[in-house]
């Protein structure tokens, strides 16, 4: 039943059909002012058809806010000094766009006096645990509302007729049965659902739409240089870049090369295995360089211990953990190790691979002196003797007494 003391909604709106179809629904069901806000996140979209949208449906308060430099500053830049990979593949861009949108929504909320937010994420899915995550940790005492677990419209077809019904345009391409589930941001985009459920069957090349076929990409390697600060990016071949620049460049990059693409089963928060196509072409050069830098600046200790920390840090922004207070402890421990992680780092792009060749820093551990092959003067390979030895004592002592 729908809580009739809620006065003021804001929601998460795309302009889409699901969140259009919120919107009156919003209005119908609770009888209240709904505010709409749409997040710019880079997802390639012209949003102000969302606002006209809006206005046609009587929204007096709408925010459309451009979000792209705040995104890779503040969420996936810090998210990048970790290497972070969930289930050791998904560079998760989804799931780092939520906690922003959700942060951003929330400001709104209390801006213009909502009781409540709400956000079109479905029942079956992570999102929905995600953002009403991050509105708990950010305001405890704000109310949620999730349509998809509360209305009977649970059918595309049922959503046409009810936004027809109520006058609600819907775009040509939306009346027949869409034949994926598409989410965007500058990091990655992502395809669900449909004529990808089948995991045994090869995702069609239609769903592609921000790399080339690697088979089909240039036969010329493209080579490029990365300068990092303290752990981020900060320059492509000497060109000094904005955070939200510097990932379009190399999205533009990796996608002529065919760099990024992932067909994934993946293990959602809720329970349940899906199937997912992602391409993230810009992130996959941005980690390769950012390992790459590491593995000069980097103390054996601390790139280990990093690498220990990584996947219980990738989880925790999978299930939608950003604002919680073990991530921010995970992320003070990652960003105190970036203190020394500044170079330059080249790579080679060629036909969906990324290869890191060449590295450089000021703060470089690497020592040719103590490495090489020739005759050297600051090693003492007799000194190897009782390294081996005091390490297999315990091995030694294990095998008399247990034999």
């Amino acid at each position: 039943m729908a809580d009739k003391t809620i006065k003021k909604v804001v929601l998460a709106y795309s302009g889409g059909l699901d969140t259009s179809v919120i919107l009156r629904w919003l209005q119908d069901a609770y009888n209240c002012e709904v505010v709409t806000f749409t997040a710019d996140l880079g997802q390639g979209e012209e949003l102000e058809p969302a606002r006209k949208k809006a206005e046609m449906m009587g929204v007096k308060e709408i925010f459309i806010d451009d979000l792209r430099e705040e995104f890779v500053r503040d969420f996936v830049f810090p998210m990048f000094r970790a290497n972070a990979l969930y289930e050791g593949l998904y560079l998760l861009g989804t799931s780092i766009a939520r906690p922003l949108i959700s942060k951003r929504q929330i400001e709104i909320a209390e801006q213009v006096g909502a009781d409540a937010v709400a956000h079109g994420a479905t029942g079956k899915g992570n999102d929905q645990v995600r953002f009403e995550l991050a509105y708990y940790a950010l305001k405890p005492d704000i109310k949620v509302i999730a349509p998809w677990r509360e209305w009977d419209l649970n059918s595309r077809t049922k959503l046409i007729d009810y936004a027809e019904k109520n006058q609600i345009p819907i775009a040509k391409d939306k009346r027949g049965e869409a034949p994926f589930s598409v989410d965007a941001n500058l990091l990655h985009i992502s395809a669900e659902g449909k004529v990808l459920e089948d995991p045994w069957e090869e995702a069609p090349d239609y769903v592609y739409s921000r790399t080339v076929d690697p088979e089909k990409a240039p036969d010329k390697p493209t080579y490029i240089e990365v300068e990092f600060e303290k752990g981020d990016a900060v320059a492509i071949d000497g060109v000094t870049l904005s955070p939200a620049e510097l990932l379009t460049k190399l999205n533009e990059l990796g996608g002529k090369n065919g760099i990024g693409r992932l067909d994934l089963v993946e293990n959602r928060y809720v329970g349940m295995k899906s199937r997912g196509i992602y391409e993230t072409p810009g992130g996959t050069i941005l980690l390769a360089a950012h390992r790459g830098i590491e593995s000069i600046t980097l103390d054996r200790g601390q790139a280990h211990l990093k690498d220990e920390l990584m996947p219980r840090y990738a989880e925790l922004i999978y299930n939608g953990y950003w604002f919680s207070p073990e991530r921010e402890m995970i992320q003070a421990a990652i960003d105190a190790s970036q203190k020394y992680v500044s170079g330059t780092v080249r790579l080679k792009l060629y036909k969906g691979s990324v290869d890191v060749v060449g590295r450089k820093s000021p703060f470089s551990l690497y020592s040719a002196a103590h490495v090489t092959f020739e005759e050297d003067t600051v090693y003492d390979q007799r000194d190897a003797q009782g390294f081996i030895k005091l390490n297999a004592l315990r091995l030694r002592l294990a095998k008399n007494a247990r034999g």
